[in-house]
């Protein structure tokens, strides 16, 4: 204790030299350094001159003052809400197949009598998705023939993003005038006036508050909403901000004959997201989650990389959206550079030093050896990897060695609801919930890549054992999964 307090004697008289100096070893040394003769001379000092204890203290009350004014706030995720589609907007593939066949009979401009291929093609497609026969689609594209109209757009979307913040305000109790923040995300379908302003006057928020429009952001927007909020939420103190995340079909599905643009008609479906944040000390208790890191990469620069998903129109004029031969690859290489990125950030101490000797080995003596894959399994426990399709949930559980449990939420929320873009990484933690799975201390990674070309990354740290909040969209059906899905 005594030389504790020899050394803080000797803090305070260098106070301001110290101050200036480069870093802490240097500190430590000066501390070293000290004779016992310069320790007792000190002690002699501070014992005669009780005012430096005293500026001693203030120092460490300034200090800690200034830190706790100027460190960021962590940021709570209170609670989150995916929509759930009424019951008669579920189709089967079989079904999906036979209102295809309905369409062409009534709209040649659809499908006409030359056209089997594509219906064949469709079929194989959809039974090699990896969706199983529980999946939404809008209720415009139940017509016969479809309505692809501007206004059935926004019935689609209106449902979606109402039906989400719905229930997560009665989950909550939180009264929509109390939020500060507000971003919505949908890449595709883009109206005016915006359909963040769309939430504004359906639930009536004040006049002040921080509203935005993200389009155009593909799969991977999800994060990047949460991004902007929780950068909002350190500059704006005391308040809420809701992130609404979702998608729409009905103007965005494909009737031409190119074969990359058919594919998204397989594939994506009707899902949507809100989530509740928080930067108020007192919704520690509440919240489910606390946000640890947001890792995001662009690789747009790069061609191949900006042109792999991309809205257009086919020879004929129809419009979709084209999946390039590429997409593989450049998934491929996004998905390392974010990986690069949060490494660092989240793997303990043991990984990064195998990670190292690998790498010493193999560029300084040229050592022919594998490269060493970290055990991402020691740095999160659960695993929300965008449901883009089957063959991204398998490159990804091969890549990082992981478990068929730790792409189990992906892989069933792929199945049962299909590619929702950026609100699938939250059925996916739904069902984590739902299953009873996340305990307190527990770290998610959710990952996501789309179109730009961009991977983006979020950790999360579980507050407290979780239970699914009322209306979980899996709540009705969680015992029968797992399902097995034929590979």
């Amino acid at each position: 204790m005594k030389q504790v307090k020899l050394f803080y004697h000797y803090l305070i008289t260098h106070f301001f030299k110290l101050c200036l100096l480069p870093s802490m070893a240097v500190l430590a040394i000066k501390a070293s350094s000290l004779s016992p003769e310069d320790l007792h001379n000190l002690s002699l000092h501070f014992q005669n001159n009780p005012v430096s204890v005293t500026v001693f203290f203030a120092l460490v009350v300034f200090g800690s003052t200034l830190y706790v004014t100027t460190r960021p706030r962590p940021v709570y995720l209170v609670d989150f809400s995916c929509y759930l589609p009424p019951s008669h907007l579920k189709l089967s593939v079989q079904q999906i197949i036979d209102q295809i066949r309905k369409i062409s009979e009534a709209d040649t401009s659809w499908f006409n009598p030359n056209d089997e291929w594509k219906v064949d093609f469709l079929k194989k497609i959809l039974e090699r998705s990896g969706l199983g026969d529980e999946t939404h689609v809008p209720e415009a594209l139940l017509c016969v023939p479809p309505r692809q109209t501007m206004a059935a757009a926004r019935e689609e979307t209106e449902q979606v993003i109402f039906g989400a913040l719905d229930n997560l305000f009665e989950n909550t109790k939180v009264n929509p005038r109390e939020i500060g923040v507000l971003v919505v995300n949908s890449s595709t379908f883009n109206p005016t006036p915006s359909l963040s302003a769309m939430v504004v006057n359906k639930y009536k928020l004040r006049s002040n508050i921080k509203s935005y429009n993200l389009g155009g952001m593909g799969c991977s927007a999800g994060v990047i909403a949460i991004d902007l909020a929780k950068d909002l939420l350190r500059v704006y103190k005391n308040t809420y901000a809701v992130v609404v995340s979702t998608e729409n079909i009905t103007q965005n599905m494909y009737s031409g004959n190119n074969k990359s643009m058919l594919l998204s008609n397989c594939l994506f479906r009707v899902g949507g997201a809100a989530v509740l944040l928080s930067n108020k000390s007192g919704d520690r208790r509440s919240s489910k989650y606390k946000l640890v890191h947001v890792v995001r990469t662009h690789t747009g620069a790069d061609d191949k990389s900006f042109r792999c998903v991309n809205q257009e129109q086919d020879e004929s004029g129809k419009a979709g959206i084209f999946l390039s031969k590429d997409l593989p690859l450049v998934a491929g290489k996004t998905l390392k550079v974010n990986i690069a990125s949060l490494s660092p950030l989240v793997l303990p101490m043991s990984e990064k030093l195998l990670f190292l000797v690998n790498f010493i080995a193999k560029k300084l003596f040229k050592a022919k050896i594998k490269n060493y894959i970290p055990d991402f399994k020691l740095a999160f426990e659960h695993f929300c990897i965008h449901a883009g399709g089957r063959a991204l949930i398998d490159e990804f559980e091969k890549s990082m060695k992981l478990l068929p449990i730790d792409v189990e939420p992906s892989r069933m929320t792929l199945h049962r609801f299909g590619n929702t873009s950026s609100s699938s990484i939250w059925y996916e933690l739904a069902y984590i919930e739902a299953k009873g799975r996340m305990k307190k201390g527990d770290r998610t990674w959710q990952i996501a890549l789309g179109s730009g070309f961009k991977c983006n990354s979020s950790v999360w740290m579980a507050l407290r054992n979780v239970e699914p909040s009322a209306n979980n969209p899996w709540g009705d059906c969680i015992d029968k999964y797992p399902v097995k899905v034929d590979l």
